[in-house]
This record gives structure tokens, sequence and C-alpha cells, in this order.
């Protein structure tokens, strides 16, 4: 790209984010958790938006990595990257419609249907995420990364959790399903269409021809991620059956214990075989990243799903936020969450370099726990949940900035691209595993359990440290 980019390019390449980040924002922790606990009641929500996670993660992170790997070589007059975000964010809407009619239904013929069109949004969403995340790659020179970067970081995290909080969580909160799913609807179509403007030139260089290999060892990869999550569910469901006649205190112990258990097992056995997979031999040789990847597993699967199932803790916790009541306050936690990413995540790099990032990744370990603590202990709503968010956001901020500078340290120079393009592991993994066995603990010993669990695995991913061998 030879081209000087003017200042509304720098929008055109990155507003996107906005559509796809607000997207993710309503659709997986507000609407898909309500239709799922009014299609299959109480005693089983977690459950039932565990197992729906689980497949739909999956088949997003395939698809991710599929799109990315054609549209690298797409020759179409349009760009490689725009087609793929017209198309994501046409199927996207009528996902929507359908999901719309869908909140209509009832029983467990609406959960499958609802889990249908989910992972139909998921593959869409991922369409379109594929193809935004190569505009900076291409389209930016070196010296105006940073720049377009931070409109980015700008564009992907508050202005979207502030619109969700301030619009969207009403409209879902006041039961307007279909006003939200409208505005929803038009931040992708509006986001597309000045996408269509991004400055972006057909390939014109013959492509080279597609090597397969690395895509089917994903494939695999996935299979036995996703094995290893379902056989260490499978445990924990048969644990909490049988303490299920023991008194509540004891049984909440165990169950809890049981789920810790459980996580920890699916993120040590499921990294460890999935790397031997994709790397084959060379995992014994990089034993500073495959610890790495564990601890940003571990920090991801509390991160991710204190985001995942905050409205059901608000509902567990506060009798008077039943149903769709939860999703204002939860948007709001999120919000803080988010704000606060943004603030720590900017300097964190510095501080990294000055402290060093594994004792950096320790204190956002830290701060997230008190976090998740300050949220589960709160008697109300009030101010003091809002500082928990706030908290915690502090610390994941720090994390992504520190844990990221950890991870380009250790790898090699030469396989940079195919060892962190693993990390997409941890990402896709942490709602896997989060959700799908910690979504049966949550039923049958409630929430405050599930997000402690949560706020504990957080705490515990500073020990994965201890196998990274690092200067700093």
């Amino acid at each position: 790209m030879n081209k000087e980019l003017r200042w509304f390019d720098y929008i055109s390449i990155n507003i996107n984010w906005f559509a796809i980040t607000t997207r993710g924002q309503v659709l997986t922790p507000l609407i898909v958790p309500l239709l799922v606990q009014q299609f299959v009641g109480e005693a089983n929500k977690g459950t039932y938006l565990g197992n729906m996670r689980l497949w739909a993660l999956m088949v997003a992170l395939l698809t991710q990595a599929l799109i990315g790997l054609i549209s690298d070589r797409t020759t179409s007059r349009f760009g490689r990257r725009r087609p793929f975000i017209f198309i994501g964010a046409f199927l996207e809407v009528i996902v929507f419609i359908l999901i719309g009619f869908s909140a209509e239904l009832e029983g467990i013929t609406g959960y499958w249907i609802l889990f249908g069109l989910y992972i139909l949004s998921m593959i869409s969403a991922n369409i379109s995420h594929a193809a935004t995340q190569g505009f900076i790659p291409d389209l930016v020179p070196d010296e105006k990364k940073g720049l377009a970067s931070g409109i980015k970081a700008l564009l992907e995290l508050p202005i979207p959790l502030i619109f969700v909080a301030f619009v969207i969580a009403g409209m879902i909160e006041q039961n307007k399903l279909w006003g939200a799913l409208f505005v929803l609807m038009a931040i992708m179509l509006i986001s597309m269409a000045i996408t269509m403007f991004a400055p972006e030139e057909p390939l014109h260089e013959k492509p080279k021809k597609i090597d397969w290999v690395p895509f089917i060892r994903l494939i695999l990869m996935t299979g036995i991620f996703t094995i290893v999550i379902l056989g260490s569910g499978w445990a924990v469901k048969q644990t909490l059956l049988i303490i299920n006649p023991l008194p509540e205190n004891l049984a909440q112990l165990i169950g809890g214990l049981a789920g810790l258990i459980g996580m920890g097992i699916a993120i040590l056995i499921g990294v460890h075989i999935s790397l031997r997979v994709s790397l084959k031999n060379e995992t014994l040789d990089h034993k500073s990243f495959k610890w790495w990847v564990i601890n940003r597993l571990t920090f991801l699967v509390a991160a991710n799903n204190l985001a995942g199932f905050m409205v059901f803790f608000l509902q567990d916790k506060f009798p008077e936020y039943a149903g769709s009541a939860a999703a204002g306050p939860a948007t709001k936690i999120m919000m803080f969450v988010g704000i606060f990413i943004l603030i720590f995540a900017l300097p964190s790099g510095w501080l990294a370099d000055k402290i060093g990032k594994k004792a950096l990744s320790s204190i956002a370990a830290i701060l997230t726990g008190i976090g998740a603590g300050i949220i589960i202990f709160a008697p109300e709503i009030t101010g003091l949940i809002y500082i928990g968010g706030a908290v915690a956001g502090a610390g994941v901020g720090m994390f992504y900035s520190a844990n990221w500078a950890l991870g380009t340290g250790i790898v090699p120079k030469n396989q940079a691209g195919q060892f962190l393009g693993l990390s997409n592991l941890a990402g896709a993994g942490a709602g896997a595993i989060g959700a799908y066995i910690g979504g049966p603990i949550g039923d049958s010993q409630g929430y405050v359990i599930l997000m402690s669990i949560y706020g504990l695995l957080a705490l515990l991913s500073m020990f994965a440290l201890l196998g990274i061998r690092s200067k700093n």
C-alpha cells in the first residue's frame, strides 16, 4: 500500500470493530442468556448456555482461521477483505431477524433453533472479523500503525461498551428485543457501508497456492481440545450428581472444588495435547511457550466468563433483578470493566518493560481476583460493585499488554506467526471451558460459587508464570 492515508481512512478501516464488539456485548452476555433462560427455565439455564457457547466458540475458531486463509489470496476487484465484510454483515442481519422471531417460540424447540442461529451468528461475525483484522497490516504503513491501532482500540472497547450501556441495555431491560435487534442491524449495515470506502486495492499478483496443512492441524487440534473439555465437563457433572444429597454448604464446597479442578485439568491437558498435535515434537523444546499459553488460557477463562455469566449471577444474588431487569446493571458493570481495560492497557506496555512482564502479569492476576471478589461480596448493586468492575478491568487491561509482550518475547523469531497464532486456542478455549464446565455448577450450586471459581482461576494463573523462562 503506497497511497497516503487520509484521516477518514483510519475510520473506514476500523469502524467495523465497533460493530463486531457491539454485537458481541449485546448477543453473548445479554440476549442469548435471557432467551436460553426463557426456553429451558431456571434449573438448567447455565448448562444449556454452556453447551451452546462451547460449540459456537469452536466453530468461530475454525471460521476465523479459514476466512483469514482465503481472504489473504482473494483476487476480487473489490479487494481482499471488503467482500467478506459485506457478506458477513448481511448474513448477520438475517440471523438477527431470525433470532427476533425465535423469541416467540417455547421450550426445548426454541432452544435448539436458537442454538443453530447462534452458530450461524458466530460464523457470520467471524467472517467479518477475520477480514477486518487484515486491514491494518495490509493498508497502514509501519510509522502509522500505532495511530491506527489506537483508533482501533477506541472503537473496539470503550465506545461500544458505553453505547451498549446507555442505548441498548435499556431496551433489553424493558423487554424490547426487536428494538435492540434493529439497532444492532443498523450498526452492522452502517459500519459495513463505511468500511466499503476503505482504500483497499485488488490483489494484482497471482496468490500462492493455499497450504491446507496448518488448517487441517487446527481442525485436529480443535477436535482434541473439544473432547478434553467434554470429558472434564462430564466428570464434573457426575460429581455434582453424587453430592446433590449432601448438606448445602458441604455440597457447595465440594462442587466448587470439583469445578475448579475440572477446569484446571481441561486447561492443562487440553493445552499440552493440542500443542503436541500442532507443534509435534517441538513442544518439548518450547516449554516456556506452553506455560505461557496455560497462563493466558487460565486467566481468560476467568475474565471472559465473569462477563458471560454476569446476568445470571445478578439474578441469583439479587432477587429484585429477576429476568431482563439484570441486563442494565450487568452492562454497566462491564462498561466500567471495559473503560478501565483501555485506561490501563495503554501504559501497561511501558510499565511491563520497567518492572518486568511476568511481574506485571502477576499484579494483573491479583487485581482481577480482587475485583471479582468485590463484585461477588458486594451486598447490593451500588457504587461498590462498579468499583469491583473497575478494579477487575484494570487487571485485565494490564494482563492484555504485559502477557502479550511476554509471549512475543519467548516465541522463536522465525516462527512467531505460527506460534502466536496458536494463542487463539486461549481465546476460544477460555469461553468454552468456563461456560461448558461452569454452567452446570451455577445451576446446581449457585452463581456466587461459579463466579468465585473464576476469581480463583485469575489468581491461580500466576503459578503458570513459574514455568516460563524469561529475563523479565
